[in-house]
């Protein structure tokens, strides 16, 4: 994907178009946004950019990619030599200082076939504490040719100190959301259940079942796609020692993208919330997320606009929970049942 392709992003966009077109490219970014879906492909591209062999010039230096050339296919498929991503994969779901001292030790080399030393770490707020004091060394200072690029759904919980040293930009525009069939689909379900009288524990107790069952079927389809992309399933002759390998990362990738997607689901319902909460107000459609999900109206009716925000607070604490070591069913059926509907 080219920055051409991102119009929904096209503040964010423009800016790292501009900042390549006079030669100011910052050395450290930090993306925030909503979706890490899409800062991930907001980075690939920056990525792609580049070390484009076929750029989009504006005043003869490179302003978006071709998104054909080898590289860009490289960049695309993360396997570009000069191209490194780190992401939680331990099973504590952080990025742990070994991964940070490889990174560093890539980014440190020369490129072998482009022009830039890209990393990019997914999930900056999971660094832990050794591997973020790491990390600052290389920010302070940073080799010639090289860009590094911190993703962040929650860059609050970011060291101060890495935050001071990278450029923010913040791709997590207001307005409506387009979301995917299958978020859609579940997300209606979930409002017509939330919009039915809740005269009962039986219908909140259906709600915590609607969740559930999404959340089960996420873990299912991750296990799946990460298993077929494992060495596992390539290499059935490796060494036992090699095997268990695989499968300790195997598992860890698993419990980390779930984690990821669980975090993406229940940030849904706090959208559909923030419409509740703005119903409660009277706001105008404009301001709403999803006013293509019905169901927030009818909730809105029944409770007052403190309530409305007592059930936001409810979700970002069950959030905030599911970081810890808590039984993930145990905290959703607590949060589930505080909130006022």
């Amino acid at each position: 994907m080219a920055f051409k392709h991102l119009p929904e992003q096209t503040q964010g966009v423009q800016l790292l178009q501009r900042s390549l077109a006079r030669g100011r490219l910052g050395h450290a970014y930090l993306f925030t946004g909503h979706q890490v879906e899409e800062l991930e492909i907001l980075a690939r591209t920056l990525a792609k950019t580049l070390n484009c062999q076929n750029p989009v010039l504006t005043s003869g230096i490179a302003t978006d990619c071709c998104d054909v050339c080898l590289s860009c296919r490289k960049i695309e498929g993360e396997n570009h030599a000069d191209v490194h991503w780190a992401r939680p994969e331990s099973k504590s779901r952080i990025i742990t200082i070994d991964q940070t001292r490889d990174l560093m030790q890539q980014i440190q080399l020369k490129p072998t076939e482009a022009q830039f030393k890209v990393a990019v770490i997914v999930g900056a707020d999971r660094l832990n504490t050794q591997a973020a004091n790491a990390f600052l060394k290389t920010l302070e200072e940073p080799p010639s040719k090289s860009v590094l690029i911190l993703i962040s759904t929650e860059p609050s919980r970011i060291l101060e100190t890495i935050l001071s040293r990278c450029l923010r930009l913040n791709f997590s525009a207001e307005g409506k959301r387009q979301l995917a069939p299958a978020q859609s689909e579940w997300l209606h379900k979930f409002s017509g259940i939330a919009a039915a009288e809740q005269k009962s524990l039986f219908s909140r107790y259906r709600l915590l079942d609607s969740l559930l069952q999404r959340l089960a079927e996420i873990r299912a389809g991750t296990e799946e796609i990460l298993s077929a992309r494992s060495p596992l399933e390539k290499y059935a002759d490796a060494e036992k020692d090699l095997r268990e390998k695989w499968e300790d990362e195997l598992t860890a990738a698993v419990e980390a993208e779930y984690r990821r997607q669980r975090a993406d689901l229940l940030l849904l319902v706090q959208w559909w919330l923030r419409d509740v909460w703005l119903y409660t107000l009277s706001a105008g459609e404009a301001l709403l997320h999803l006013p293509q999900i019905p169901g927030a109206e009818e909730v809105a009716k029944r409770i007052s606009p403190r309530q409305a925000r007592e059930n936001l607070a409810v979700l970002e604490q069950t959030q905030r929970l599911l970081y810890t070591n808590v039984q993930e069913a145990l905290a959703l059926e607590v949060g589930l049942l505080k909130l006022q509907l």
